[in-house]
């Protein structure tokens, strides 16, 4: 399939031969540590759900640019590919849907089991508009937001600068490029995503 009419749900990121890049909002005093330590500090949460985004702009819609209270620093992670892959592996989607599931009560069983959900919602150009494709969101719980925090974290940056300069000045080429991300194809399946 050409890039001119990508598939509705298909993961876009910016990734490497070994990491990925996803994006979360922070209140400065997870921000802060997390990105001058390459790591999270203990005030983050591991006990509860944390959702991650491959896209960009996804996430500046969700934080208002990051001045949404308790969003204001952008943190860009570069996490193994490996263990992203584990996650989209073990993900359940985080609405019941029929061609994907067998049945209702199959999907609950899943979502009850697995620590990790995935929803798609739309993704957004560079006004934030939103587009006609779908972006994930993958949410870490448990076992899997312990391995996220822990294990998978390759590279932390603080990027709430090139937020600010995008929505003020609009300018498109500072974006982070993101392109398709093969997906395994049972994982793709389970999701209702493009596999490749």
């Amino acid at each position: 399939m050409s890039d001119h009419h990508p598939p509705v749900r298909q993961v876009r990121a910016a990734f490497t031969a070994d990491t990925i890049t996803v994006y979360q909002a922070f209140a400065p005093e997870i921000a802060g540590p997390a990105a001058a330590d390459g790591r999270f500090p203990a005030a983050f949460d591991r006990d509860r759900m944390t959702w991650i985004k491959p896209s960009f702009l996804w996430l500046m819609h969700r934080s208002d640019w990051a001045r949404s209270p308790g969003q204001e620093r952008v943190l860009a992670l570069e996490i193994s590919r490996a263990g992203f892959d584990w996650a989209l592996g073990q993900a359940v989607l985080s609405a019941y849907t029929r061609r994907v599931h067998a049945s209702q009560a199959d999907w609950k069983r899943e979502l009850r089991r697995s620590p990790v959900r995935v929803q798609w919602d739309p993704d957004r150009g560079p006004g934030l508009q939103p587009l006609a494709r779908r972006a994930i969101q993958v949410g870490l719980r448990g076992e899997a937001a312990r391995r996220y925090a822990d294990e998978w974290i390759t590279r932390i940056t603080d990027v709430t600068p090139l937020a600010d300069a995008v929505r003020r000045g609009g300018d498109v080429s500072l974006l982070p490029v993101e392109s398709a991300y093969p997906v395994d194809g049972s994982a793709a399946a389970r999701l209702g995503a493009a596999a490749g």
